[in-house]
């Protein structure tokens, strides 16, 4: 009994080479599209590149704290502010800018306002008490990364005027805007008076942890 088999075509000389040269030029047309591409961001006109010159950052001076940062607000404003001419309707002359302005503002104690009695102290040592200012209220102090334009409408004028200007809106007035609106909320919040608590918690703890069993906190305005 006897089997046949089939014999696989024998691969040619010709149909390596053929197979080489095909695989050359792939080889090569990769490189031709990413030499070019290489080629043309190098040469490219209309390309930007940064480059940081900036000079060396100088300490200027060093100021000591004697303060209590007791509590931090986070607060979030929406600033509307729209400018419009007398005698033109707002689609020739006039500005819409919606602005939201997010920062924080600290509460503090101003340890360096201590009378000369402001601390008194029993003579068994084991009470004290402490007399201290109210917490005031720093600066705001807005987070550039969450604060932004949401929208802006201008009329004809404005576009022109901007445009031949060659410099964007100028946002100072919506930040300063943004300070002043944060600093009255904070005013309006019991963020000094959170503060105040903490600065008394703060005090106790640390007197008691000093072996007084009594500690008495007040502020300069208490009787």
């Amino acid at each position: 009994m006897t089997t046949s088999q089939t014999a696989s075509p024998a691969v040619t000389p010709g149909r390596r080479r053929r197979w080489r040269y095909l695989a050359g030029f792939l080889v090569l047309a990769v490189l031709l599209v990413v030499g070019g591409r290489l080629a043309w961001s190098w040469l490219d006109p209309m390309g930007e590149q940064s480059i940081d010159r900036s000079q060396p950052v100088l300490l200027q001076s060093i100021k000591d704290l004697s303060r209590f940062e007791a509590a931090t607000g986070n607060f979030q404003v929406v600033v509307d502010l729209e400018k419009d001419a007398n005698f033109l309707p707002d689609a020739i002359k006039g500005t819409r800018t919606l602005f939201v302005g997010a920062g924080g503002v600290d509460a503090y104690v101003d340890f360096s306002g201590l009378a000369a009695n402001g601390v008194s102290v029993s003579q068994d040592r084991t009470q004290a008490t402490v007399r201290l200012p109210r917490a005031q209220l720093e600066k705001p102090n807005l987070d550039n990364s969450r604060s932004y334009v949401f929208a802006h409408q201008r009329g004809l004028f404005d576009r022109v005027s901007d445009f031949l200007s060659g410099s964007p809106t100028d946002q100072r007035e919506l930040y300063l805007l943004a300070e002043k609106k944060i600093t009255e909320a904070a005013v309006a919040s019991d963020l000094r008076a959170r503060a105040d608590a903490n600065t008394k918690a703060m005090l106790s703890g640390m007197l008691k942890s000093l072996g007084f069993t009594k500690v008495t906190v007040k502020f300069t305005d208490e009787p």
